[in-house]
């Protein structure tokens, strides 16, 4: 006697094998992809989801490989210095924080908070810290 069994996502009575799922491959993904999505989301994808955004922005304002930008309006556009990729220390002592190949450095002119940003060249990885 067999047991009705019904796919999981789309709820069809299943026809072949007896430890069958899903009625086609559309079902299997639509409901994986639906489980996914009721997971509170990974950590690895919070810090990846950041790290793009984080470039993203400082490419878009560094057009001229060095360029000094106030620190509220990249903050406002969800820019997070908090996270980045590497560090570059130059020969002043000052540590650049990189998002791949976009660097920054946080700095203060008169009482404003502000980002220089550059982009990695050559020579930075030739230096020892």
């Amino acid at each position: 006697m067999r047991i009705q069994q019904n796919c999981k996502h789309c709820n069809k009575e299943l026809l072949g094998r007896t430890d069958k799922k899903y009625c086609n491959l559309h079902c299997k993904s639509a409901y994986q992809y639906q489980l996914a999505k009721e997971q509170p989301e990974r950590f690895y994808n919070i810090v990846d989801n950041q790290l793009k955004l984080n470039r993203k922005i400082l490419k878009e304002f560094n057009k001229g490989g060095k360029v000094t930008v106030r620190a509220t309006l990249i903050n406002e556009l969800g820019f997070d210095s908090n996270f980045f990729t590497h560090f570059w220390k130059n020969s002043k002592g000052e540590v650049y924080l990189f998002v791949y190949e976009y660097g920054f450095l946080k700095i203060k002119e008169q009482t404003k908070e502000k980002y220089v940003l550059v982009l990695w060249q050559e020579y930075m990885n030739k230096s020892k810290i």
